[in-house]
């Protein structure tokens, strides 16, 4: 009775909120619709065309108010509408080639990083920490919100991204984007959707059911998209069932704007657009013009609208959405400038603490980590660890003042090939980082780049940390797990050499480690940030103890993936652009999986795991105990058994429905604990997790429901069964 009333409780609070919420809402939409009908004719297309604002491989002359970054949509000044400047990306104010010569900006860890905190009050002020950097440098939108689920570790983007799951990813994305639009600035959310790999991702077609898509991919936008009210939308270079998603009707106007009734505006990714008929299938704004066949957004859309009525009404929608977006966020009311004061030091703690808490110990054998700060000597090898920090490469590509320390070319003479450099960093280098924690220790460092040298240097020391490094761009996919440049080997022989080895890994995704075994600790640190050096110094001596939990699966090998060949591997040449030989097709079977992505497969096919989603390990122990459920929410208690306070991140899974077993991560908690302390903790379980769904709604079955608290997606305590009534809802 009691959990009826507080459940009752909750649903009034929702009413209240929601209605709260709408009239919030209504406000910024009448003054929309205001505005727009004020507009001249010569003006009504003016906001739905943008260009590139970077000259990479031609000539671009700013227009007035523009600056050098992704984009600029000049504003009509005659009603009191700003310019819309836009920057990458959700990892900071990205560097463009160090166009604008403004000082760099504060890089957060990956996007992957960011969901190995798995908490989303640390992740919100990480964003709104970048968006004031933008704000600060003259931007009032932000292309940041990465949200695709990751299909395959070896997708190009998959650092940029939060993880596998819909319901942590879109929790993680939803509150990154509170954060930057914190500042009254727009941000987006992309590459809606289904845009699982960089393989042919101009030409490639990702077909799935519909009922697959929704518990999946698109669940990961809709929680986000509800949490975090981004203003705009941006759709990807991928088809989805046949439609390119920038002209998608089933995407824009049947789930975006229809069933998820979303008020913001639809941007195209740069290069996504080549019909004016898109607008009528839900696009509302033309970006990055020059990388499109043509203007289809100016003058063109502009005439048609004076002849066709159908085109007239959607044009005077694409302009309320943009000025909903404007007047939601209050860019109006808040100018940006560029020169705007930036508290370097502050936002560097803000990176710092994100890289601290998002490091995973995967392994400690015999306790090896924390390092004791009395180690006499101690070898550092490979990864550029007396250099900087590896950072992901493409358009979200963020850079300290003063630009990579550096940068090593994968070929190319396009004029993409400077986005695709392995860049490093100018942050204090592991290596220095490392010496500071023990100035009394002799710390040698060799590059690796001689196995021969490093197994010298390996037989005498004490302590051996090996840096090895994945770097991964947008543009190109990996070919495999493996470690590149021979670095799999390094870490073999180093470890035969001395049993005390320590892996580092700055990595974007899962990799193969068929050293494991013979190492000593390994810890993934993903690419850390502007103060990465500082972050895993602190967990390898102990100054933090990790929290970190694995927000995507590392499989044992290619053969548990869906598709363990990647598909268009051998017939698609990798470039930036991914543009392939006129009239290429590729299409990717994503209904193989279905919403079954990462551990859900595993569970489905039991696969046991290199290491799965939510595993992490610490410095103290904790156990979990009194597990209850009614469907709706869960209580457990968790104690720190250890002798050293540490965080831990609770997880409920859905074990089994009445068709069956199913795995479904529906609820997640990090909890920090004092040594000796225990909490009783709450958490509301997402009820379109546990449904199907079918005929154009959310369902659930009537009958027996099992689930259970772990400490990751394979690691399960006992089974909590209650039996629950048949129910359906609209989206």
């Amino acid at each position: 009775m009691k959990l009826r009333s507080a459940a009752f409780g909750l649903a009034c609070a929702a009413i209240a909120v929601s209605s709260s919420a709408a009239s919030m809402e209504a406000a910024p939409w009448a003054k929309a619709v205001a505005t727009e009908q004020k507009m001249k004719p010569a003006e009504r297309a003016t906001l739905t065309l943008g260009i590139m604002a970077v000259p990479y491989g031609a000539v671009v002359n700013l227009p007035a108010g523009a600056l050098y970054g992704a984009g600029f949509i000049p504003g009509i000044p005659r009603l009191g509408v700003p310019a819309l400047t836009e920057t990458d990306a959700s990892l900071g104010v990205a560097y463009a080639s160090g166009f604008r010569k403004d000082g760099g900006a504060t890089p957060l860890p990956s996007g992957v990083a960011l969901g190995a905190t798995w908490d989303p009050d640390l992740v919100r002020r990480g964003g709104a920490m970048i968006g004031g950097e933008a704000r600060a440098k003259g931007f009032n939108v932000m292309l940041a919100g990465g949200v695709n689920l990751m299909r395959d570790p070896r997708n190009g983007r998959t650092f940029e991204y939060i993880g596998e799951d819909p319901l942590h990813s879109g929790i993680l994305a939803g509150a990154l984007i509170t954060g930057v639009q914190s500042n009254h600035i727009i941000s987006t959310i992309k590459h809606f959707a289904l845009n699982g790999q960089e393989t042919g991702r101009h030409f490639l077609n990702s077909r799935i059911s519909d009922a697959a898509a929704r518990e999946s991919d698109l669940l990961a936008f809709q929680i986000a998209i509800e949490n975090g009210q981004p203003g705009a939308v941006m759709c990807g270079y991928n088809k989805v069932n046949g439609a390119q998603a920038c002209g998608n009707e089933y995407l824009l106007n049947k789930v975006l704007k229809t069933d998820w009734r979303y008020k913001g505006f639809v941007m195209s990714d740069w290069g996504a657009v080549n019909a004016i008929d898109f607008a009528l299938k839900g696009l509302d704004q033309q970006s990055g013009v020059q990388l499109d066949p043509k203007p289809f957004f100016g003058a063109d859309l502009q005439s048609l609208a004076a002849t066709d009525p159908l085109y007239r009404a959607r044009l005077a929608d694409m302009n309320r959405r943009i000025l909903y977006a404007i007047y939601a966020n209050r860019l109006d009311a808040f100018p940006v400038k560029p020169g705007g004061l930036i508290d370097k030091a502050a936002n560097a703690r803000v990176a710092e603490q994100v890289a601290r808490e998002s490091i995973v110990l995967l392994r400690n054998h015999d306790g090896v980590l924390p390092l004791a700060k009395s180690a006499k000597r101690i070898a550092v090898i490979g990864g550029y660890a007396d250099t900087g920090i590896l950072s992901g490469g493409g358009s979200s590509q963020v850079h300290l003042e003063g630009g990579a320390s550096a940068v090593v070319s994968h070929g190319g003479l396009s004029p993409f090939a400077s986005l695709l450099t392995e860049q490093y960093l100018r942050a204090l280098p592991p290596l220095d980082a490392i010496r500071a924690m023990a100035p009394d220790a002799q710390v040698t460092f060799r590059s690796g780049d001689y196995i021969g040298e490093a197994v010298e240097q390996a037989r005498n020391a004490d302590i051996v940390i090996v840096f090895a490094n994945q770097w991964q761009t947008e543009g190109i996919d990996l070919p495999d797990l493996t470690l590149p440049r021979g670095q799999d080997a390094l870490i073999e022989a180093v470890a035969a050499a001395n049993p005390k080895t320590i892996v580092v890994l700055q990595t974007g995704s899962a990799v193969a480690m068929p050293w494991l075994e013979r190492t000593a600790a390994v810890i993934e640190a993903w690419y850390p940030g502007g103060r990465g050096g500082q972050a895993i110094a602190s967990v390898l001596f102990g100054d933090v103890n990790p929290s970190g939990r694995l927000p995507i699966t590392f499989p044992a090998s290619l053969n548990q993936l869906p598709r363990p060949k990647l598909d268009g591997s051998d017939s698609v040449e990798p470039n930036f652009l991914g543009l392939g030989t006129p009239g290429q097709t590729l299409t990717v079977d994503y209904d193989i999986e279905g919403s079954d992505v990462g551990y859900r497969w595993n569970a489905r096919k039991n696969f046991t795991s290199l290491f799965p989603l939510g595993f992490g390990l610490s410095f103290t122990s904790f156990e979990y105990s009194d597990f209850k459920t009614d469907g709706v929410r869960a209580t457990f208690t968790v104690r720190n058994s250890g002798k050293r306070a540490g965080a831990t991140v609770a997880q409920v899974y859905l074990t089994r429905r009445p068709d069956g077993k199913k795995e479904r991560l529906v609820a997640f908690q990090k909890v920090e604990l004092a040594a000796g302390e225990r909490r009783l903790v709450t958490v509301p379980i997402e009820r379109r997790v546990i449904a199907d769904w079918a005929n154009s709604k959310w369902n659930v079955r009537p009958g027996a429901y099992a689930f259970a608290l772990g400490e990751n997606a394979e690691k399960l305590g006992p089974t909590q069964t209650v039996r629950l009534p048949t129910s359906s809802w609209a989206p």
